[in-house]
C-alpha cells in the first residue's frame, strides 16, 4: 500500500540512480574482489538503504510491502551482492525483532540496524537441517539468567561480518519438531562463537557466507526473542515477508537480463541484420518480457494484499516459486541470445547465470514452495 506516490517516485528514482552510476560500474570488482568495496556500503548506509523496512519510530524507512517491492526490483538491476549485504538488515536479519522482539529489544537493536552500525544475520539452516527447518538440532538450556548455546549453522549469509546473530534454537529437548525451537539475538564477541572459512559459491560473489558454530555460548535470557517455543513462529513469518522480497529481487534481476539481451540483439550481426531480426531470438525476448512481465504482477498484487492485513503465505509461496524459475529461464534465454559471447565472463551476463541460481533454493526451494501452496490449498479446501 503506497502511501505516498510522489515520495516513493523520489526514492525509487535516487535508487535506480545509484545502481545505474555507483553500483553497475563496480560489479565487476565486487566479482574479483569477493567483497562489496568500504565506501559503497558507506553510501548504502548514507541513503537510508539499511534501514528501509525498519519502522520510522526505530530510525528507518518504514516501507510497506509494497513500497519495499518498487524498491527491490531496483535494486535487482544489479549484482545480487550488493542487495544481499543491506537486505538481510531490511529482512531476516532485523525483521524477528520487528515482529516479536521486546520494546527494549527494538530499542536497542532496531536503530543500529537501520543506520547499518549493526549487520544483522539470520541463523536457522544447519549442516543437518535445510528444508526440514523443524527439526533444529542446535540446542538453548537456560541456566539462571542465560541460555547456553551449542550448535552449528551452515551456509549463513552475512556471517563473516555480522554483529548479531538471528539464532533458532531448541529450549525444550522433549518436544520434537516446530514447537520446541526458540529464536535468540546473539551478540559478536560473546564468547563461544566461532565462524568457519568464507564459503566458495558457484556465483553471488561478494555475499559473503560461513558456517556459524556456538560452543556453550552464554546468550542473556533478556535477548530471548518472544516466549520459548514461538520461534519457529517467528520465523516463518519471517520467511514470508522474505520469500516476497526475493521474488521482487528477480524479477528486477530478469529486467536487466531482458534489457542487456535486447542490447546486444540489436548490435550483433549475423546473415546481414541484427540478430534482433531473427524471429528465433525474438521469440526468446518475447517470452522473457511475458514471463517477467507476469512476475511483476504476482509480487505486487500480493504486497499489496499483505499490506491490507490479508493472510498470503500462499501467495507468497507462489510468487517465490514463479519468480525465481522464471529469472532462471530468462538468464539461460540470454546466455543463448548472447551465444559465445555469454559464456564468457567479459559479459555480466555469464555472471548473472551464476547467481540466479541461489534464488530457487535459499528461503525454501522450489520443491518447498511447492509442498506449502499444496497443502495450504488441501487445508483450505477441508
Amino acid at each position: 500500500m503506497i502511501r505516498d506516490q510522489e515520495v516513493l517516485d523520489q526514492l525509487v528514482d535516487l535508487v535506480d540512480r545509484f545502481v545505474k552510476k555507483r553500483l553497475i560500474p563496480a560489479e565487476q570488482q565486487v566479482a574479483e574482489e569477493y567483497r562489496v568495496p568500504p565506501a559503497i556500503v558507506q553510501e548504502m548506509k548514507a541513503l537510508g538503504l539499511f534501514g528501509m523496512t525498519i519502522p520510522e519510530e526505530y530510525g528507518g524507512l518504514g516501507l510497506t510491502m509494497e513500497e519495499e517491492i518498487h524498491v527491490a526490483m531496483t535494486l535487482g538491476q544489479t549484482s545480487p551482492a550488493f542487495r544481499s549485504i543491506l537486505g538481510t538488515n531490511n529482512g531476516i536479519g532485523s525483521a524477528a525483532v520487528v515482529f516479536d522482539g521486546t520494546e527494549e529489544q527494538k530499542q536497542r537493536f532496531l536503530p543500529r540496524y537501520a543506520s547499518g552500525e549493526l549487520i544483522g544475520c539470520f541463523c536457522l539452516t544447519e549442516p543437518d537441517v535445510g528444508s526440514d527447518a523443524a527439526s533444529v538440532k542446535a540446542t538453548a538450556r537456560r541456566e539462571g539468567d542465560h541460555y547456553i548455546l551449542n550448535g552449528t549453522k551452515r551456509y549463513i549469509t552475512n556471517g563473516p561480518i555480522a554483529d548479531t546473530f538471528n539464532v533458532m534454537a531448541r529450549t525444550n529437548p522433549d518436544i520434537k519438531g516446530a514447537r520446541g525451537i526458540s529464536a535468540f539475538i546473539v551478540e559478536k564477541g560473546t564468547p563461544g562463537i566461532t565462524l568457519g572459512p568464507v564459503d566458495k559459491k558457484m556465483g553471488q560473489a561478494g555475499s559473503l557466507t560461513c558456517d556459524v558454530i556456538f560452543e556453550d555460548c552464554p546468550v542473556p535470557a533478556a535477548n530471548l526473542i518472544g516466549k520459548e517455543g514461538q520461534g519457529f513462529i517467528t520465523a516463518m513469518k519471517v520467511l514470508d515477508r522474505g520469500r516476497l522480497h526475493i521474488a521482487g529481487i528477480s524479477v528486477g534481476v530478469a529486467e536487466r537480463l531482458i534489457r542487456d539481451a535486447l542490447q546486444y540483439a540489436m548490435q550483433r550481426k549475423q546473415f546481414g541484420v541484427p540478430i534482433a531480426e531473427h524471429q528465433l531470438i525474438q521469440a526468446m525476448l518475447a517470452d522473457s518480457k511475458t514471463e517477467a512481465y507476469a512476475a511483476r504482477c504476482m509480487v505486487l498484487e500480493t504486497a499489496r494484499r499483505r499490506d491490507a492485513g490479508q493472510n498470503v503465505s500462499t501467495e507468497s509461496a507462489a510468487c517465490k516459486l514463479f519468480a525465481t524459475e522464471m529469472v532462471g529461464r530468462v538468464a539461460d534465454r540470454a546466455v543463448q541470445i548472447h551465444g559465445g559471447a555469454g559464456y564468457i565472463s567479459e559479459y555480466a551476463v555469464e555472471r548473472f547465470y551464476r547467481d540466479v541460481r541461489l534464488f530457487r533454493l535459499y528461503e525454501g526451494t522450489s520443491q518447498i514452495q511447492q509442498l506449502i501452496i499444496a497443502r495450504n490449498m488441501i487445508k483450505d479446501a477441508s
